[in-house]
């Protein structure tokens, strides 16, 4: 063998070339498991928090997509659920959570509040959390129904599916991925 595939570092050396078979059978094994083995980090400051609980509880069972544990720590966690109305008080502190989440990193917007401030178009409410952090999926609704939220969820994992392990560390590309906005159901 030569020198170069005695590295400890093989993956390093799939990313230094084109394009390979291999590389991209490797970033589609990455992928896979990431979108099966999302850790939550709930963040939740209102009312829609009650709706959140229901997605977690037994009847929509967030176990079936790989989201089975919340993280109360933003180290353990890759996924982060903004849940409810954020202030420009809380702000610093959203950011700062995000800020210490290990890469790669998800966010999905959950509620109207969330998306786009909701009724609260005033000072103290922020018109929109992604001013403040990157938003991989906005689920709007007041509050979002479960089937919403799982809609969400599932376009996220096909997002992941998709991803590319990039050279630079990051863990995405912004530009080159669409947003998905989850409709709001028919009753």
């Amino acid at each position: 063998m030569s020198n170069r595939f005695r590295d400890s570092r093989p993956l390093e050396y799939m990313r230094s070339g084109d394009e390979t078979f291999l590389t991209t059978k490797v970033d589609a094994v990455f992928n896979w498991g990431r979108k099966y083995s999302m850790f939550l980090y709930p963040f939740v400051t209102a009312c829609c928090g009650m709706e959140f609980m229901s997605v977690a509880g037994p009847r929509y069972d967030l176990d079936r997509f790989g989201c089975a544990l919340p993280r109360f720590s933003p180290r353990q966690a890759d996924l982060l659920m903004v849940v409810g109305t954020i202030s420009h008080r809380q702000a610093p502190v959203l950011k700062k959570v995000y800020d210490q989440m290990a890469e790669p990193k998800w966010v999905i917007a959950f509620g109207a509040c969330t998306c786009s401030g909701g009724p609260y178009n005033n000072y103290a409410t922020v018109q929109g959390i992604d001013t403040i952090i990157p938003v991989d999926v906005y689920i709007p609704g007041c509050p979002p129904r479960p089937e919403a939220v799982l809609d969400g969820l599932m376009k996220l994992q096909e997002r992941v599916q998709v991803e590319r392990i990039p050279t630079s560390g990051r863990h995405r590309e912004l530009d080159e991925l669409p947003l998905a906005v989850v409709e709001k159901p028919i009753a």
